[in-house]
């Protein structure tokens, strides 16, 4: 018992004393139970909706009310013209487009069924699920009102429905399952490998001593990050490879856009997982540690980045917590290209995002790294 004793001592001072580890094991289980009770809502509210009201009547502006007042749908942006329409809802701004024709009004006060056209992004099926059945359902409830305000009765005729909301679902109308999660299993797989590889990189040459090799040679820190960044990238290609042929030949994912503009921004997210994972390594000690903190940003990665669960229906802390994250931004670059066929014009803001990623953890990268053994 003395032994033991002596024993468990020294592995709760050893523990104390390791506090990178020791606030892995208190942190992780309070962020699973955050991220996993807030993140995962299958009930998508508050979409970013564009309005095209072409009859500008208080018949019109009521049944936007209605929309805004479901908390499905978020009035953002206001078009002038379809082309408005098309952009927002190809570049990912706007989740969904509500037409109303020029002569809605018209057609509401002589008794005729009046179509409202609904455009919804399909490319994520959980999102694009939630705002068709709301749409619906809105319609339903304002033909019934509409009609009881007329006191209308049959009178031997067929009553037909005030309200036509024709739904147009966009980039995935059958609501395939795989169009929307293969490319997001890409990004999964990248993040995953490249983090996990590079934030063991440091710390494995300082746990082999080869550190010290490196120390005396005229190699600059700079230098040495770069040399283990850059042959992973190559690993980065091969993955991605593999994992497009996969999806296209198993899942006949469809490939709408172009193929070089995929593999040139494919490229800034392996450098930022990359550089992420370095940044790691400069502040861990042991390979232990690197694979703890790689797994602290796995979990976010996978939650909080929209690759399961629509982003939109997270808490708004959540919602910016994903913008701290590189796959989010690439997600919205492999999706708009793959599904979408979208140019680089719809996404020079998370080039942008990714850009500046790269050069923060980089920059901070280099600061930490200091070529000597601390």
């Amino acid at each position: 018992m003395i032994r033991l004793r002596a024993l468990l001592i020294k592995e709760f001072i050893q523990m104390r004393r390791d506090r990178l580890t020791f606030a892995m094991m208190v942190v992780m289980p309070i962020l699973q139970l955050l991220l996993f009770g807030f993140a995962i809502n299958t009930d998508v509210k508050h979409l970013s909706t564009i309005v095209f009201d072409q009859s500008l009547q208080q018949e019109g502006r009521d049944l936007l009310s209605a929309f805004q007042a479901s908390e499905y749908f978020d009035m953002k942006y206001v078009a002038k013209n379809y082309q408005e329409v098309n952009e927002a809802v190809e570049s990912g701004k706007a989740k969904v487009g509500i037409i109303i024709p020029p002569d809605y009004t018209d057609n509401i006060k002589h008794g005729r069924s009046a179509a409202v056209q609904v455009i919804v992004d399909a490319s994520d099926s959980m999102a694009a699920s939630s705002a068709i059945s709301s749409a619906q359902l809105i319609g339903q409830l304002r033909s019934q009102e509409i009609l009881l305000k007329r006191m209308q009765v049959s009178q031997g005729k067929q009553v037909t429905s005030p309200i036509d909301i024709r739904i147009r679902p966009w980039y995935n109308p059958d609501f395939i399952s795989a169009f929307y999660m293969v490319p997001g299993i890409l990004g999964i797989i990248l993040t995953m490998t490249m983090v996990m590889i590079t934030s063991m990189a440091i710390v494995r040459e300082r746990e082999r001593g080869t550190l010290e090799q490196l120390i005396v040679t005229p190699m600059k820190s700079h230098e040495l990050i770069l040399g283990k960044i850059i042959p992973y990238i190559f690993v980065g290609y091969v993955q991605a490879t593999l994992a497009l042929v996969v999806g296209a030949l198993v899942f006949v994912v469809p490939m709408k856009g172009s193929i070089v503009l995929l593999y040139s921004l494919t490229t800034l997210f392996i450098i930022a997982s990359l550089s992420l994972g370095v940044l790691i390594s400069t502040v861990t000690r042991t390979q232990m540690q690197a694979m703890q903190m790689s797994f602290f940003v796995f979990l976010p990665s996978v939650l909080l980045s929209g690759f399961m669960f629509p982003r939109e229906a997270m808490p708004q802390l959540f919602y910016q917590l994903g913008h701290l994250l590189p796959l989010t931004f690439y997600l919205e670059i492999l999706r708009g290209i793959v599904l979408k066929g979208i140019g680089i014009n719809f996404l020079w803001s998370q080039v942008f995002a990714l850009i500046v990623y790269i050069l923060v953890a980089l920059s901070i990268s280099i600061v930490k790294f200091q070529k000597k053994i601390a």
